[in-house]
């Protein structure tokens, strides 16, 4: 299979497998522990060549001279698989030279996988914008947007979950400065890219993986006729905030 059908399918596995221990009603950190272990196993078969960047592994720095890199989250959004809920997802992407080529997010409790090779079309959006935030700590960058725009916050769980949201037209804007890591959104990006939205850090510049630093502090997932608004936002929010 190639690169897309192999992030789908292994991303699929691994939701299937968290179902599993969340409905045996254990905790995140056996959901996190389980997945990681059939994911790396599953892209080592696979892949064997190739380097591997997961939240939940030791960083290899050997990774940083690889060509194509899986970039994984087994388990974005251990609040909300704990209590039950049903927007966390599994991350499984491939950073090739940096950019974010393939990419698959399963959402689990809602019984779908959004990959980049199949990403679905994109229907009309809404007015005012609906922007997707963290449910438990959105920032005062975030609120300062929604302000200024017009758009209606949406709280929601974990970074994937927002994107996907957006990728399914369930919102038009997912904007995020409260700091993430790679992991947490090179597969939503590629799946956005896509998809045919927009995704950049909150200042325009592309996104580039497979850094020294796993960190990336902000994300601007949203409809390309929104970012120039949102950017322009940010930056004005930027001087007083």
């Amino acid at each position: 299979m190639n690169d897309a059908e192999l992030a789908r399918e292994v991303a699929e596995e691994a939701g299937a497998l968290l179902l599993r221990i969340q409905n045996e009603c254990a905790g995140g950190d056996r959901g996190d522990r389980e997945a990681n272990a059939m994911i790396l196993a599953a892209l080592a078969l696979a892949r064997p060549d190739d380097a591997i960047l997961s939240e939940e592994s030791a960083d290899d720095p050997a990774r940083l001279s690889a060509s194509r890199v899986w970039i994984v989250d087994p388990l974005d959004g251990t609040r909300e698989f704990a209590e039950r809920r049903g927007d966390w997802a599994v991350h499984i992407a491939l950073a090739i030279d940096g950019a974010p080529a393939v990419g698959a997010v399963a959402l689990p409790r809602l019984g779908c996988t959004l990959s980049s090779d199949c990403p679905p079309a994109l229907p009309e959006g809404e007015l005012p914008p609906r922007m997707l935030v963290s449910r438990t700590r959105p920032s005062q960058l975030c609120a300062g947007v929604g302000e200024r725009i017009g758009a209606v916050h949406i709280g929601m769980g974990s970074a994937g979950a927002k994107a996907m949201a957006v990728v399914r037209g369930e919102a038009e804007i997912y904007l995020h400065s409260g700091g993430q890591h790679q992991w947490d959104n090179c597969a939503p990006v590629a799946v956005a890219l896509a998809a045919g939205l927009h995704a950049s850090r909150i200042d325009g510049s592309p996104i580039v993986y497979n850094q020294p630093s796993t960190s990336i502090p902000d994300l601007l997932i949203c409809r390309k006729e929104w970012a120039p608004i949102v950017l322009e936002a940010v930056k004005d929010c930027g001087a007083d905030l």
